[in-house]
C-alpha cells in the first residue's frame, strides 16, 4: 500500500498566514485608489460647475448667477437674454423666439461622494450634493468629508 500524499496542517497554515499578509497590504491600496478617483471626479465636476456658471453669466451680462430655485432649468435648457427658458425640455436654440443661450450642461452632475445632486444655500446641510451661493454663483461640495467641501 502507498501511502496518501498531501498538504500538512502547517503548510496549509503558512499559505494562509501569507495570503493574509498580501491581502493587509493590497486591499487599503484599493481603497485610497477610489477616494483618490471620487477626488478627482469632483475637482472635474466642480471645475465644469464653474466654468459654465460663469459662462452664463459672462452670456447674460449679469452679476448675479442662476437662480437657485430655477438652477437647473437655466443651466440645462437654452435661456433668453433675462435667463428665462422656453418652458418645455427642449434644448435646440431658438433665436427667432430669442432662447439663444445655452444648454451649459447636460445635466447637473451627482456628487461622487454622496451621490446628489441637488442645490442648497451655503451652508449646505447634509443630503445635498452642492452648497451653491446664489449671488456670486460660488458653488462648492455639499458632503460632509472633510477636504472636499472646499475643493
Amino acid at each position: 500500500m502507498q501511502a496518501k500524499r498531501g498538504f500538512t496542517l502547517v503548510e496549509i497554515l503558512i499559505v494562509v498566514v501569507i495570503l493574509g499578509i498580501l491581502a493587509a497590504i493590497v486591499i487599503p491600496q484599493f481603497t485610497q485608489a477610489s477616494t483618490e478617483a471620487k477626488t478627482n471626479s469632483l475637482a472635474s465636476d466642480l471645475q465644469t460647475l464653474r466654468s459654465q456658471i460663469e459662462l452664463y453669466k459672462v452670456q447674460h451680462n449679469a452679476d448675479a448667477a442662476p437662480l437657485m430655485a430655477s438652477f437647473e432649468s437655466q443651466m440645462i435648457y437654452c435661456t433668453n437674454a433675462a435667463g428665462a427658458n422656453a418652458g418645455t425640455p427642449s434644448k435646440v436654440r431658438d433665436p427667432a423666439n430669442g432662447f439663444s443661450f445655452g444648454p451649459y450642461l447636460e445635466r447637473v452632475p451627482e456628487n461622487p461622494f454622496n451621490g446628489l445632486s441637488n442645490l442648497a444655500a451655503v451652508p449646505a446641510a447634509a443630503g445635498v450634493g452642492w452648497a451653491y451661493t446664489e449671488a456670486t454663483g460660488e458653488i462648492h461640495a455639499g458632503d460632509t468629508i472633510a477636504g472636499h467641501d472646499t475643493l
